[in-house]
């Protein structure tokens, strides 16, 4: 059967939004969740579990967090993890510590959980330039490299803030091959179905998942030839997915509201293909040239993304085709509403 973009279509929005389960199960099943923190008007990790989680509210990640035993890391951007994925990312490098880490790690060993505050009592509080080219504090930039070489992990947050505690020594260590085979699968399957083109640029991102992984660009040709990617081309795109069956099925009769981080729609150059029209995020973008909103939100109605809403107080909707007017639509637009003033743990939550 030749595939079509709505065959495509089908098959990532099956594939991506599975039946809601518990937390603990829908993270094991995504393997990553990408994090922000802008809250216009929820974090994107929560926007992304409440569609995956049954009866799923804002912060849920945050409460039971060190309960799940999950990490926080960088995979092709950076986010929530289960164990089981973190484990695949290290060990990133092998060099020294250096004189800064060394001290830094001393004073950890006395705590079981540790704030960049209490640190600052023990080391002072220096500052330095960071990568942006403003300032941080010495103390929470050595914190942030030990815990991107995986000595330290995120033990929970207090306010915000991240409490570091020194990470468990992994028992056995995958080579790096199979490390580098396990996570594109796991990408692939998190994007999938996704443009080798994207794919491509999304493994150029992964360089600072897993720095020390060589191969990772002759990944995707190295594994469609093994089987183990699959792949089609439709209107001269080849789109690849880990093999086996695709998953495939009828849209639900239901409206969405979806972050711009979302799985489902991360990809811009997929989401122009798939349904006809560029959507963009513009929080970073001035005020006077914004066209959809700040925090706009892809609205997905059966198997069209055919609009957007933007939600402060009050939830504003706007449509790229025109406007979808039938009655099954104003039920199920207003069905995803009341469950966003749930998730939300509000009173009211107008629509304008």
């Amino acid at each position: 059967m030749k595939l079509t973009i709505q065959h495509l279509r089908q098959q990532a929005i099956a594939t991506s939004l599975f039946r809601p389960t518990t937390l603990r199960r829908a993270l094991d099943r995504l393997g990553f969740v990408q994090a922000d923190p802008i809250r216009a008007p929820a974090r994107a990790q929560d926007l992304i579990l409440r569609h995956r989680v049954k009866d799923y509210r804002a912060g849920d990640l945050d409460r039971l967090y060190a309960a799940l035993g999950l990490e926080e890391d960088f995979l092709y951007a950076y986010g929530f993890m289960p164990q089981s994925t973190w484990r695949l990312l290290h060990p990133r490098m092998a060099k020294k510590l250096s004189a800064a880490e060394k001290k830094v790690l001393d004073v950890v060993a006395h705590h079981k959980q540790i704030h960049p505050r209490e640190l600052e009592a023990y080391l002072g509080r220096k500052r330095e330039v960071n990568p942006w080219g403003g300032y941080s504090k010495a103390t929470t930039r050595t914190l942030e490299a030990l815990h991107y070489r995986g000595i330290l992990r995120i033990a929970r947050r207090e306010k915000g803030i991240r409490l570091y505690e020194a990470a468990k020594p992994q028992e056995e260590v995958l080579e790096s091959p199979e490390r580098l085979r396990q996570l594109v699968l796991l990408m692939a399957a998190i994007l999938a179905p996704i443009s080798e083109q994207s794919f491509q640029a999304t493994l150029r991102l992964f360089s600072r998942g897993a720095p020390a992984l060589e191969g990772r660009l002759g990944a995707v040709k190295k594994m469609l030839a093994s089987g183990d990617l699959a792949s089609a081309v439709v209107d001269d795109v080849r789109y690849v997915w880990p093999a086996g069956n695709a998953a495939r099925k009828k849209a639900e009769e239901r409206v969405r509201f979806l972050t711009p981080f979302d799985p489902l729609v991360w990809d811009r150059r997929r989401f122009e293909h798939f349904w006809g029209w560029a959507y963009r995020f513009e929080a970073y973008t001035p005020l006077a040239k914004r066209k959809l909103g700040y925090y706009a939100m892809p609205m997905l109605w059966r198997d069209d993304v055919v609009g957007w809403v933007n939600i402060a107080g009050k939830v504003e909707a706007g449509f790229a085709k025109g406007a979808v007017m039938d009655a099954a639509f104003r039920r199920e637009f207003e069905a995803e509403v009341e469950r966003f003033r749930v998730f939300l743990g509000i009173d009211r939550l107008p629509v304008s």
